[in-house]
């Protein structure tokens, strides 16, 4: 007789295990996030600066992590410049590194464009009454940028955090990781475990994502109200 497929997940430790696996998804996705988007905003401040050559150094970075799918950045630098270079990082390292540049290099295009859609006449207001280049930035333009940038990055975050199922694939022992390792050494004994392991999983990413999502919306909402109203 089939056991039923929802006891895969109290079988042993295979739920806390997927909750361990949930647990370094969000410490990969956290550490990459907080470390990209202070970065960004450095490299986005930097992108508004009149200088043609930094410009283009820094143009060419956001489009080499846009243009190469992640699935290949992390291959690039999990298994092939280690080799090249002669040195050895664990997965999870790797994998922090690659998201904290990719979330870098878009975070910088939503600060630049942040940055350059506030109103003239604040900087030209700030730059009357004396402000230099960094006063100017940190009074004036930044902080209202912020709101301007807010929903952009929380919906870059949401991106990070479902990209992080990639992660399986250079042997990070995510959420994805976990339940297919669950899914394999239980098959035979819950044949339909599948459908429950990977629902659990759907379940986790969903509370995750879902309330910064509705979050990045509402805010949106608002901000265009204010500017029609």
């Amino acid at each position: 007789m089939a056991h039923s497929g929802i006891n895969v997940l109290f079988e042993g430790r295979n739920l806390i295990r997927l909750f361990g696996g949930l647990w370094t998804t969000v410490e990969i996705a956290a550490v990459a996030l907080v470390l990209g988007l202070i970065l960004g905003v450095i490299l986005g401040v930097l992108r508004t600066f009149p200088n043609r050559l930094l410009r283009l150094v820094l143009r060419l970075y956001l489009e080499f992590f846009r243009i190469v799918p992640t699935v290949v950045l992390l291959f690039l630098f999990y298994y092939i410049l280690p080799k090249q270079l002669g040195v050895n990082m664990p997965a999870n390292q790797v994998a922090t590194l690659v998201f904290a540049l990719w979330t870098a290099a878009e975070m910088s295009d939503i600060v630049r464009g942040a940055l350059i859609s506030v109103p003239k006449h604040q900087r030209e207001s700030g730059m009357a009454i004396g402000l230099n280049r960094l006063q100017l930035y940190r009074y004036v333009l930044i902080p209202q940028a912020v709101s301007l940038e807010l929903p952009a990055t929380i919906n870059l975050v949401t991106r990070v955090i479902k990209t992080t199922s990639l992660l399986m694939l250079i042997s990070v022992m995510d959420v994805i990781n976990v339940g297919q390792q669950v899914v394999e050494a239980n098959n035979q004994k819950y044949p339909t475990g599948v459908f429950w392991v990977y629902g659990i999983i759907f379940v986790m990413y969903f509370a995750i994502d879902y309330p910064l999502s509705w979050w990045a919306k509402r805010m949106d909402k608002k901000r265009l109200e204010r500017a029609n109203g």
